[in-house]
């Protein structure tokens, strides 16, 4: 069963990482209203929170041009009115780690058959409009082993977030996650790798040490448009335990490039020792929570070393990206109601959802549990490991005000528990559950990804100026999580979409 739970580890974090993709969302295929005069509705912006009034936004082309919080007054001329009285209008949400490239409940292997083609489609026209449906307009893309074309058409659609990303990941040669491809392959799908002179031998001869230097890599990440750059600090799983890692000397000439160039900082690390690591070597952002206290794993406390660690994130103002559902996914599959929730038939296709309820799309449960484990022993066995763990670190940040991150690592491939924009849902939950409130959330969705990926001149507030990438709901985030799933309207660059229109049904 341990072994079993560690190759569930293993999944978890393989999809954490890899490369990722650049640019931003065009919105010239759907031009919007000239003028759109959203009146009568409760501004809840996360700047103002203190502060939450009932006015009106000025729409004009795609951008918000006028914020007024008082009583309705004399209609814009030429506007198109929409009396909004009783909802609430939030900023468009922002999920600052997906991959969009990735299938949920596949591996390359199984998306690669040919009676799966058509499904595949289906689920890639769909994606963009998943993310829609659940209020993410904008999301930034970790990526993993990039398929570009795919990205491409992610940003041809007629609906779709605004896309960022952080460009070829930096990912030390033969160390986590390139060990997991064959020794033929992996050096084509990590073009951006970190040469390791201890490792020559490993290394294509055709890779010359000079072109895969911190600053050369850094250097190519910027000048593919990205605006992060991510790394890695882990050992690995399994067969592939005791990789190689970047040491602190390479993690702060990445930390200067980095510096150097603009860019945003983010480290995969999802235990005790890969945290203390990035905070000491001082990245901007750790993406993932700590699932893994590494020799404290048994401790039913949160210990004292950990807490001063803690602190120490808290202290630097380091972004802090639970990504809590990822985790969770993987027991997706030891309950019984997961695949019955009402929301799944709206993010992915009918065939999809009928196949991940057949035997053949469950083939990932015996990956998780080969001794045929009962599922209610499978899913203790996670709550009480890494959902313990984290959740208990996330309160103690919470108490502390941490400056958390919203990002679901959507889809944590192959599972079939992480779907496009219904798991920013579920993120939602967990993070309450876990002890944050719901201001802490709306502002982790809003303007603290938009501030610390440097995107807030854009996004993350209703301010004049700001492109109006906006959520009506009929609920109150304040009040309850729930209103995360009353979206009545969206709107994408000023374009108004009813939510209803988003659904998988309705993809033609």
């Amino acid at each position: 069963m341990f072994g079993l739970i560690s190759r569930a580890a293993f999944a978890i974090a393989l999809v954490a990482s890899l490369p990722s993709v650049i640019a931003v969302a065009d919105s010239s295929s759907t031009p919007a209203a000239s003028r759109i005069w959203i009146t009568d509705v409760t501004i809840v912006s996360p700047e103002n929170l203190d502060h939450i009034e009932k006015g009106s936004v000025l729409i004009e082309g795609d951008r918000i041009v006028s914020v007024e919080r008082k009583p309705r007054t004399k209609k814009p001329a030429g506007a198109t009115v929409v009396s909004a009285n009783g909802q609430f209008l939030i900023p468009g949400l922002i999920d600052s780690h997906v991959h969009l490239t990735l299938i949920p409940g596949m591996d390359d292997q199984v998306a690669s058959k040919p009676d799966k083609s058509e499904m595949v489609k289906e689920y890639f026209r769909q994606l963009p409009r998943s993310y829609l449906y659940f209020g993410y307009t904008t999301v930034v893309d970790l990526g993993v082993a990039v398929d570009h074309q795919k990205l491409e058409d992610f940003r041809k659609a007629p609906l779709h977030p605004d896309l960022y990303g952080c460009g070829d990941a930096l990912v030390l040669a033969n160390g986590y996650p390139m060990s997991f491809y064959s020794p033929a392959t992996r050096f084509k799908r990590f073009p951006n790798f970190i040469y390791d002179a201890k490792q020559a031998s490993g290394i294509p001869p055709e890779y010359q040490p000079q072109d895969h230097t911190p600053a050369a890599d850094v250097a190519k990440v910027k000048g593919s448009g990205g605006i992060c750059v991510k790394t890695f600090f882990e050992h690995g799983f399994g067969q592939n335990a005791n990789l190689p890692v970047i040491g602190s000397d390479v993690l702060a000439e990445i930390r200067k490039s980095a510096t150097q160039s603009g860019l945003v900082l983010v480290m995969h690390a999802n235990t005790f020792e890969a945290q203390k690591f990035g905070v000491e070597g001082g990245v901007d952002v750790l993406a993932h929570g700590m699932w893994n206290w590494g020799d404290l794993d048994e401790k039913t406390e949160l210990p004292a070393e950990i807490k001063q660690l803690l602190d120490e994130i808290v202290r630097k103002k380091i972004g802090y990206q639970p990504t809590s559902q990822v985790t969770f996914a993987q027991s997706a599959y030891f309950d019984p109601d997961y695949l019955k929730m009402p929301a799944i038939s709206k993010v992915i296709p009918a065939e999809m959802l009928e196949w991940f309820n057949s035997p053949e799309g469950k083939w990932f449960k015996k990956e998780l549990d080969d001794d045929s484990t009962p599922d209610a022993d499978m899913r203790a066995s996670f709550e009480h490991g890494p959902f313990r763990r984290e959740h208990q670190v996330l309160a103690y940040l919470a108490g502390k005000d941490a400056d958390f991150l919203f990002g679901t690592d959507t889809p944590s491939m192959p599972t079939y528990g992480n779907l496009p924009g219904l798991n920013g849902y579920l993120e939602m939950q967990q993070l309450q559950k876990a002890g944050l409130s719901l201001a802490q959330i709306f502002r982790a969705a809003t303007i603290s990804n938009a501030r610390k990926f440097k995107i807030d001149s854009q996004v993350g507030t209703i301010e004049p100026g700001k492109l109006a990438n906006l959520i009506l709901l009929n609920k109150s985030p304040l009040e309850n999580v729930d209103a995360y799933d009353s979206i009545a309207t969206i709107w994408i660059h000023g374009k108004p979409v009813p939510r209803e229109s988003l659904v998988a049904s309705s993809n033609e």
